[in-house]
């Protein structure tokens, strides 16, 4: 009796000693494998619990899938592998059903044992005890004691149903944190496509031979991180190309970073671009990375670049040929790996000769110009682009909206100094104007810095079909007007066939009603 007292205790005081170790293990660590995977080697090596398993429930399905298996004489993750118990399958499944624990003391003398694991001896006892939140089954733990006395059964037993219960709140912020990942996984592809969505080369709109090579070099600067220099007036679509370069890059994952150079006095840049200590300036209450930093496997746009100071161009013509810097107030160097876009109304050539633009920046950034088109270069592109930002506007004042052909033939005569950001502007204010929704020639007022441009055209009813003035969409309009929009008849007017004429009312987006 009195060895029996002796060997309880130290069962108790191992136990009591590996419970610690338990804890300790659950609480230093985040990741729920490897907590786990060190919960069961615990129990082997200081409890005196071999084979240890923990079978949990399968998400979307009621059996228990096997999670872990710390057994020292095999490959732990492949014995494993894809191993079920469905509810009330062997004993581990009985546990799921019955919830409470079940003690063998001889896994040789019920039945209903089932080793898919093939790791069990016949001859020792087996415990398996729920792991449970409130009256919610979470999974089961189950191992093998070391002993062959039926009577210390109860000190294990006790033991693994401590275990089960520290577990089971690591099992219930593994689920919380698995739930809490895919559902940031998940915003975050959400986000992503919405943004390549809404900066990919389908929002570039244009078929003319300009644009197409415009699209031609998006596709083949995409690819590589060469410094980009986009040229060209405002309201050109210089962003939107820096966009659609990027997020068509083996850097779209990336972070992409924009600062407009013009917007800010030399002092302020630097500090922008480069990233200041705590105390560096007055004002400089905490230290702040700056855009090149947070640019860091992405990609940086410096927007209006012919904007910036002689003495800053010779900061910023270092880090883009050393790829490093100091934040101000520091010594410490940093080194980034940034791809540079830059983008500049001005004619840096001339900047150049007038010494107001560095000649080895000028060369720096100018490996790879692009040169979007001014609107009035690319005229025939402007009914697919009033369309698209028609459809653009559509959704946001949450209504239909058309533009008639004779809005466009309007607006077709103009030479946009302002580039498409001015036809928007113009496009978002007819929209407004028009309670129907319908945009009519009427509501085109196309207003510059010296007052109206242009007024409505005459009717295409007095213009001559073989005017050499007209292309061939206001020839066919012009026609169709003519005809009374019968397309047989104007047809006819164009030396025609019906078929032919059917075929560029199609291909030009005619909309075929009389306005």
């Amino acid at each position: 009796m009195e060895y029996s007292t002796k060997r309880e205790s130290h069962i108790a005081e191992k136990h009591l000693a590996a419970l610690y170790d338990v804890s300790s293990v659950l609480t230093n660590s985040l990741d729920y494998k490897q907590s786990v995977n060190k919960v069961l080697q615990v129990l082997h090596d200081k409890a005196m619990l071999q084979h240890a398993m923990l079978a949990l429930i399968a998400e979307n399905e009621q059996m228990l899938s096997v999670d872990t298996v710390h057994t020292p004489n095999h490959e732990n993750g492949s014995v494993a592998k894809n191993i079920r118990y469905r509810p009330g399958e062997g004993i581990v499944g009985t546990v799921l059903t019955q919830k409470q624990p079940i003690v063998l003391s001889k896994v040789s003398n019920d039945l209903r044992f089932a080793d898919k694991l093939d790791l069990y001896a016949l001859d020792l006892p087996f415990i398996a005890v729920p792991i449970k939140k409130s009256n919610e089954v979470l999974g089961v733990l189950a191992a093998q004691p070391q002993i062959d006395a039926p009577e210390k059964l109860a000190l294990f037993t006790r033991f693994l149903e401590m275990t089960a219960n520290l577990i089971a709140k690591s099992v219930l912020l593994a689920k919380d944190v698995a739930v809490q990942t895919d559902q940031l996984e998940a915003e975050r592809d959400r986000l992503r496509r919405k943004v390549r969505s809404n900066y990919s080369m389908d929002n570039i709109v244009g078929h003319s031979r300009v644009m197409r090579r415009v699209f031609e070099q998006i596709r083949l600067v995409s690819k590589w991180d060469s410094t980009v220099l986009i040229r060209g007036e405002s309201g050109t679509g210089k962003e939107l190309i820096a966009n659609a370069i990027h997020y068509n890059s083996p850097r779209a994952t990336g972070p992409f970073i924009k600062l407009n150079c013009a917007a800010l006095p030399d002092n302020l840049l630097e500090s922008e671009l480069f990233g200041h200590e705590k105390g560096a300036f007055t004002g400089a209450v905490k230290q702040r990375k700056g855009r090149f930093e947070m640019a860091d496997g992405g990609t940086l746009f410096l927007d209006e670049i012919g904007e910036i100071s002689s003495a800053f161009q010779a900061k910023l013509l270092r880090v883009l040929q050393e790829g490093e810097f100091e934040r101000v107030g520091s010594t410490q160097t940093i080194n980034v790996d940034v791809r540079i876009l830059a983008a500049t109304n001005r004619n840096l050539e001339e900047e150049v000769k007038q010494d107001r633009f560095r000649e080895d920046l000028y060369y720096r950034l100018n490996v790879m110009p692009m040169f979007p088109p001014p609107l009035r270069d690319r005229i025939e592109d402007l009914p697919d682009l009033a369309e698209f930002l028609i459809d653009k506007l559509a959704k946001q004042q949450r209504r239909e909206l058309q533009l008639t052909d004779g809005a466009i033939r309007m607006m077709m005569a103009y030479d946009w100094p302002g580039n498409v950001r001015q036809l928007e502007n113009l496009l978002e204010r007819a929209s407004v104007m028009s309670e129907s929704g319908v945009i009519d020639q009427d509501l085109i007022v196309i207003d510059g810095l010296d007052g109206p441009k242009i007024s409505p055209r005459p009717s295409m009813e007095k213009v001559t079909l073989d005017s050499p003035e007209m292309d061939e969409r206001e020839r066919v309009i012009a026609a169709l007007e003519q005809a009374g929009w019968v397309q047989a008849k104007a047809a006819r007017l164009l030396n025609m066939t019906p078929r032919q004429i059917a075929y560029r009312i199609q291909v030009m987006n005619i909309n075929v009603r009389q306005l």
